[in-house]
């Protein structure tokens, strides 16, 4: 669509949000002789607005075997072998940071991960405990699928449904997804020229489904249905998205100014429902973390993190990762009164139990931080 045509979806405001991931498919970075700053300038500026209202963003971008193809002057080969895809992933990384780096003054830290990473609660945590440090210590963390190592996700191309996946990992409020169309139509504008633009979507059913197609570019290989199954993904989560033209410097920069043009995707229930839902839900382990009386009054009246110090007992075998019960102990036997995901394992947990979190260190020779199991992490039962 040229820049100088008008979008025909609706201006709308953007809710108001905290911490967001931007996902930028290789679309919009690549343009059939390397990666180009042409739409990434505009994007980059984006970020930056909303880092200086005091908002924390991070990228998941596409771009990097386009990238490695440029640097080695080969043409896009159909149904090329894995191992040369994954090779040409490796060569662009490289090219890909340096890309985003050249627009920001803060650093930029490489981030690959593959949805394997996100699907193990032990190195899940790891991921996020990862991604929060470096959001606060100001960097600007850029995240793409470790191709060079994946096999059925690089296959897939599936950024689209990890920016979904990282979305939920760090409790973000938005998925703002750069795509080469205005927002998502009732079929493919661009071979049904009497495609309805669809502001907004209040949930994604089959029907929406049908009305998606294949991948748009010769560069990217996610399409709008990968995209829809991000946002479905979102939902889950309590994470809004929101689907918008990456080309236009317009809708780009009204973006900034907290105006969507595009379509929005609203989730069932708000994030904090969506996640204590889940932590309601997920399968515990055997055993669980016995805690005092202050402990217990701490977690359930005050919305706190479980600290060690607090903490009696820990019985059964579960590592750090796993979910488990908390439990207050009297004469009258155990009560459950919450769960959560430890960030200890029960051998950590029971020589660290009654003690100073700054003594975690020293005790084990290591620290996943203070808490034994985080505030977003716990549910109160």
């Amino acid at each position: 669509m040229s820049q100088a045509t008008i979008s025909a979806f609706s201006a709308q405001a953007l809710p108001d949000w905290r911490r967001a991931v931007l996902k930028v498919g290789s679309s919009l970075l690549a343009d059939g002789q390397g990666l180009s700053p042409r739409h990434a300038l505009n994007l980059a500026q984006f970020v930056s607005a909303s880092q200086a209202a005091g908002r924390e963003v991070v990228i998941v971008s596409s771009g990097a075997v386009a990238a490695g193809r440029a640097l080695l002057h080969r043409k896009p080969a159909e149904g090329a072998p894995m191992a040369e895809r994954q090779a040409l992933a490796a060569l662009g990384q490289a090219q890909l940071i340096g890309l985003w780096q050249r627009f920001f003054d803060r650093p930029v830290a490489q981030v690959l991960l593959t949805h394997d990473d996100l699907r193990n609660r032990r190195r899940y945590l790891n991921a996020r405990a990862t991604l929060r440090e470096l959001l606060s210590l100001g960097a600007l963390p850029v995240i793409n699928e470790n191709d060079t190592v994946s096999v059925d996700e690089l296959k897939l191309g599936d950024n689209d449904n990890l920016a979904a996946v990282v979305a939920a990992l760090i409790d973000a409020d938005a998925l703002f997804i750069a795509t080469d169309i205005d927002g998502f139509h009732s079929a493919n504008p661009r071979t049904h020229p009497d495609a309805r633009p669809i502001d907004e979507v209040e949930a994604l059913t089959p029907e929406f489904f049908a009305m998606a197609g294949g991948a748009g570019s010769g560069v990217g290989t996610g399409g709008m249905h990968t995209k829809l199954e991000a946002a479905a993904k979102a939902a889950a989560a309590g994470v809004e998205t929101f689907l918008f033209n990456g080309t236009r410097a317009d809708t780009i920069a009204a973006l900034a100014q907290g105006t969507l043009r595009g379509t929005r995707f609203r989730p069932a229930q708000n994030r904090l429902a969506a996640r204590k839902h889940w932590l309601r839900s997920a399968p515990v382990e055997s055993g669980g973390i016995v805690v005092d009386a202050g402990a217990a009054d701490a977690l359930a009246g005050r919305g706190a993190s479980l600290l060690p110090g607090g903490v009696v007992a820990a019985e059964g075998d579960f590592r750090r990762g796993d979910m488990v019960e908390v439990l207050s102990r009297d004469a009258r036997g155990d009560h459950r009164i919450a769960r959560g995901i430890v960030q200890y394992s029960a051998v950590d947990i029971r020589r660290i139990a009654r003690r100073h979190s700054r003594e975690i260190e020293g005790i084990l020779g290591y620290s996943y931080g203070e808490n034994v199991i985080h505030r977003d992490d716990l549910v109160v039962l």
